[in-house]
């Protein structure tokens, strides 16, 4: 299936692009059904991305990252996510890490971890969300506590993809009091004494990545490991990683829309029934017009996030939330009208169909649920026209 472009791209920007989606069709696109049937996380394939500047795209390149924008970012990670929603969503986990190192962290910090991050020497997992505190993510109960030259962590972490197998974890921790201003960020290395990790979640979807409970007992790590040497700013440091988190996570819907909409529209246009091809019946058509229509829409509402969030635009994270919001539920719909053209045949799991709506479903939930999207929308609104 040919990758979908902006007709205007510059030459760069084309490149990237371009690069990726053949990246993708070469090295994921063939393994993709298998992955999702073994459960087998291809770390090996994540180190070659790698090599074509896909783990730090949007990083300094003093310390190896890439240097490009976020609306390359997007662009590439809509090209990795056509060929497999669920490693390309790692991807951007693993990018969104390696930034906060490199824009809060130490210049010693930057120097001692981005550089392998950028390689994938080490693969990274983004820690937050807790048992008991998911949307509501300033509730949450890790604390970690100074003693002399160390921090020692103590607390659970839910939902962390990449657990038990990713090399570094990024964690958010309670230095202070209650509230947001009360969070710090922490370097974690895998071999730590205390770490450990929970049972392999059984999920719907993203089959291609693990997903598990990190858990700290007693962690100890030196005061070294505190992102950007200062307590109390942990909050801010994940809210501004899951701008862009949103992002590229909304750009995982759409690719893997994308390559649903090119399957069924292919799959249509050969199949025969009534006489004709399917294609030709007119509720055909206008659906496969209702899915173009959505999937143009949420490339240009996503693009216009990226370079908001380029821009430094004062409305930069509402306009993140839209998009995250518009995108990944546009995208689903999509995914799963896709696989209601194919008929019987969508639900059958050679097809890829179901693959794509399965892998889909949960970008609703992750990197903020739509639902606190609307919230973070209807703040911003409420904020406007109360100074008006």
């Amino acid at each position: 299936m040919t990758a979908t472009f902006d007709a205007d791209l510059d030459e760069d920007a084309r490149v990237i692009a371009e690069t990726a989606a053949a990246f993708a069709a070469k090295k994921i696109a063939p393994f993709a059904l298998e992955w999702d049937q073994t459960h087998h996380f291809p770390v090996d394939v994540l180190r070659e991305a790698a090599e074509l500047g896909m783990a730090a795209i949007y990083c300094a390149e003093d310390v190896g990252g890439s240097g490009l924008s976020r609306l390359d970012g997007v662009r590439i990670f809509e090209q990795l996510a056509h060929a497999d929603p669920a490693v390309g969503a790692f991807l951007s986990i693993h990018n969104m890490c390696t930034w906060m190192i490199d824009r809060y962290g130490t210049d010693d910090q930057r120097r001692a971890w981005v550089p392998r991050l950028a390689s994938m020497q080490a693969v990274a997992s983004y820690c937050l969300t807790e048992p008991g505190a998911g949307s509501d993510a300033a509730a949450l109960a890790t604390r970690a506590v100074r003693e002399g030259d160390d921090y020692v962590l103590t607390g659970v972490k839910q939902f962390i993809s990449g657990a038990g197998v990713s090399d570094v974890y990024v964690v958010m921790a309670r230095t202070g009091g209650g509230g947001p201003r009360g969070i710090s960020t922490f370097i974690v290395d895998r071999d730590t004494p205390g770490l450990s990790f929970g049972a392999q979640e059984r999920k719907m979807g993203w089959h291609a990545q693990p997903t598990a409970q990190v858990i700290l007992d007693g962690v100890r790590i030196p005061s070294s490991r505190l992102l950007g040497n200062e307590e109390g700013i942990g909050f801010g440091i994940a809210m501004n990683g899951l701008n862009g988190g949103r992002l590229n996570i909304a750009a995982s819907s759409l690719g893997g829309a994308q390559s649903a909409f090119d399957r069924a529209a292919a799959y249509v246009a050969s199949r025969e029934a009534f006489g004709g091809k399917l294609i030709d019946e007119p509720t055909i058509r206008f659906t496969l017009a209702d899915m173009a229509t959505a999937l143009r829409a949420s490339r240009l509402m996503l693009h216009d996030a990226a370079r908001a969030l380029d821009n430094e635009a004062p409305d930069k994270v509402e306009r993140c939330a839209m998009a995250k919001r518009y995108v990944t539920d546009a995208c689903f719909t999509v995914a799963d009208q896709a696989l209601q053209l194919h008929g019987g045949y969508g639900y059958l799991a050679e097809y890829g169909l179901e693959k794509i709506v399965r892998d889909l479903r949960v970008h609703r939930i992750l990197e903020g649920t739509n639902e606190i999207m609307r919230v973070v929308v209807g703040r911003s609104i409420a904020a406007r026209f109360a100074e008006s």
